[in-house]
């Protein structure tokens, strides 16, 4: 039997131009099929907790320059452009000041959200909220470089369309629906442009803000989170590895986003 040749080594060029191909090919995938993103604050709990990572797909929504790295600026509109769907959690670009955000989409456009006692309202119609509890809320105070926890009211919100997810209220040891958005004026939400709310309804600096967010654009729409990729406890940093294990929420790894 003849014996199989020996492959030659790998030369050192040829051995450049594989890694090369490696993060090319990494590169093309991370800018249009998906990404991971770190929530950095409480304001989607309960259903996404500060430390989560979630996958967003880029594809979903389409592509434009907040979705492409390094796209002009001149670059206007949606290449393959979808539409998102009322309850998505959906990552942008904040118009006022260019973070990335994340909120669940809970206005189309045209239609006329407000906020009455609590209860979200679409196009007239109340969304049903029932009391699910309590739920004690860890987040991560920045300032203080200090976990901070807060016990709220719970509830199961189902919209018009029939998405249940979980919401948060106030703190039980404060008069429910007595926050400041708690009773709003009625947004129209204006063509190309999208109302978006976090879960955690009175820790949420969202589209009732005007200042801090107002109406998203669809332009700055990034992609939708599908799915949690792993969790890390508030104020542990993924490159922070001698935290690991201790410092990860197990329980979280790969779970789906309602």
């Amino acid at each position: 039997m003849a014996s199989r040749k020996s492959r030659p080594p790998e030369t050192f060029g040829g051995q450049v131009r594989s890694i090369l191909w490696a993060l090319l090919i990494a590169l093309f995938f991370r800018t249009t099929t998906v990404q991971a993103y770190s929530i950095p604050s409480g304001s989607a709990t309960p259903t996404l907790l500060t430390g989560d990572y979630v996958v967003v797909s880029k594809f979903a929504y389409g592509y434009s320059r907040f979705s492409l790295p390094f796209a002009p600026d001149f670059l206007h509109g949606r290449l393959f452009g979808a539409s998102p769907k009322r309850g998505d959690y959906a990552v942008f670009s904040n118009p006022k000041d260019g973070e990335i955000t994340i909120k669940r989409i809970v206005g189309l456009p045209g239609d006329r959200i407000q906020v009455t006692h609590g209860i979200l309202i679409i196009n007239g119609e109340p969304c049903k909220r029932e009391p699910n509890g309590t739920f004690l809320e860890r987040d991560w105070n920045a300032a203080f470089r200090q976990p901070e926890e807060s016990m709220r009211y719970r509830y199961v919100e189902t919209m018009p369309n029939g998405v249940r997810h979980d919401i948060l209220g106030s703190p039980v040891d404060a008069p429910e629906d007595s926050g400041p958005f708690d009773n709003t004026e009625v947004y129209v939400v204006p063509a190309g442009h999208y109302f978006g709310m976090g879960d955690s309804r009175d820790n949420s600096a969202d589209s009732r803000f005007m200042d801090e967010l107002g109406y998203i654009p669809a332009e700055n729409l990034i992609g939708k989170a599908e799915f949690r990729l792993i969790s890390m406890q508030p104020g542990v940093a993924f490159w922070e590895v001698w935290k690991w294990p201790a410092g990860m929420r197990f329980g979280r790894f790969f779970g789906g986003i309602t």
